[in-house]
């Protein structure tokens, strides 16, 4: 009776790949806790400091009750002051319009805002709503307000905080619409990695109207050359636009602005 001779080389192997069997679990595992360890900073409200006076001037603005249409943003919505005054003055000054913006803000700050006087007794008809580009350019500096902590977010994270912010002015505002803009185009070209992420938070937020009390626009391809590129005619630093810049975002959004007013 021929018996074959075990393979000597088959515990050999079990006891080779176990070891690498357990390594790469506990890699798993590691990557994991990493990531669970990882704060989402877009939804953590936090005060952003030297803004204390800004942010109390909008609370006085909330207490008179009088603002019918409020913009929500970071320093794209604040320069309607400076590059964007004309045509501020025209389009949106005739409306009772309130500028919320203040430069620098990310979602968590906007939070804060909201969680600290901001549209406290006001019942504005609309909101017109556009933040996150700051998430998204910030990443790798320490902040301030983070303890130094070296800031991060990712596309879904400033969705997230995009969406928090839109849940708190739902309870605060239920009677207003919010006209959610996509964050406009940043860098020269659409390989800009800040553009790419901003792109893929677009792609989230669009999921977050209803055609009831959110509504979506997204203004990228009026301010690109058909190649997808970005002017310095439009936006001189890429980033924010000139008064050219406000001219094309006020002549869009006009009718819908508008329309959610009545």
């Amino acid at each position: 009776m021929n018996h074959s001779a075990p393979d000597p080389s088959r515990p050999m192997k079990i006891q080779f790949l176990a070891p690498l069997f357990l390594l790469s679990f506990a890699l798993i595992n590691l990557h994991a806790d990493e990531a669970a360890k990882t704060p989402n900073y877009a939804i953590q409200p936090v005060l952003h400091p030297g803004t204390e006076a800004r942010h109390e001037s909008f609370n006085e603005i909330s207490k008179k009750g009088e603002a019918q249409l409020v913009f929500l943003g970071d320093s794209i919505t604040n320069n309607w002051e400076k590059g964007g005054k004309e045509v501020w003055d025209k389009y949106w000054a005739p409306l009772q319009a309130a500028n919320f913006g203040i430069g620098g803000d990310r979602t968590e700050h906007a939070l804060w805002r909201l969680d600290h006087g901001n549209f406290d007794g006001l019942k504005p008809k609309e909101i017109v709503l556009m933040i996150g580009t700051n998430n998204t350019g910030h990443q790798g500096r320490p902040e301030k307000e983070l303890d130094g902590a070296i800031y991060q977010c990712t596309a879904q994270q400033t969705a997230d905080g995009v969406k928090a912010i839109i849940d708190k002015l739902e309870a605060k505002c239920p009677g207003a619409k919010i006209l959610l803009l996509a964050i406009f185009p940043r860098g020269a070209t659409p390989e800009d990695k800040f553009r790419k992420q901003n792109d893929e938070t677009n792609a989230i937020i669009k999921g977050f109207a209803d055609n009831k009390t959110v509504f979506f626009m997204d203004l990228g391809p009026k301010f690109l050359e058909p190649d997808g590129t970005l002017s310095k005619e439009i936006m001189p630093d890429l980033l924010h636009p000139n008064a050219k810049g406000y001219e094309i975002w006020a002549e869009a959004i006009a009718p819908k602005v508008k329309e959610l007013l009545q």
